[in-house]
């Protein structure tokens, strides 16, 4: 079950999760959560996403994510993958 704060930014990024059903959207992984806020959010949720997990936690996940299979890496946009592969190597390790 997500926090109350991790909830709340869920219900402030809605539109990101359009497909998903209202009763449903408060219990996704941290892990579809970080994927689509990286591929999908603005630079304000990406930090807010960094503010409330931590830019390591989210680095973890992505990488994890990555390195889970090439159907989860094919999730994310090549464009992201390049894009956050540079900042987390620089300001996560």
């Amino acid at each position: 079950m997500n926090s109350p704060e991790v909830q709340q930014f869920i219900r402030e990024n809605n539109n990101l999760f359009w497909f998903i059903p209202d009763e449903k959207k408060e219990k996704i992984s941290n892990e579809f959560l970080v994927e689509t806020i990286l591929n999908y959010g603005d630079i304000n949720a990406i930090i807010r996403l960094f503010n409330l997990f931590g830019i390591k936690e989210v680095a973890k996940i992505f990488f994890d994510s990555l390195d889970l299979s090439n159907r989860r890496k094919g999730n994310y946009h090549e464009l992201t993958i390049n894009y956050f592969t540079l900042v987390f190597k620089k300001y996560a390790h």
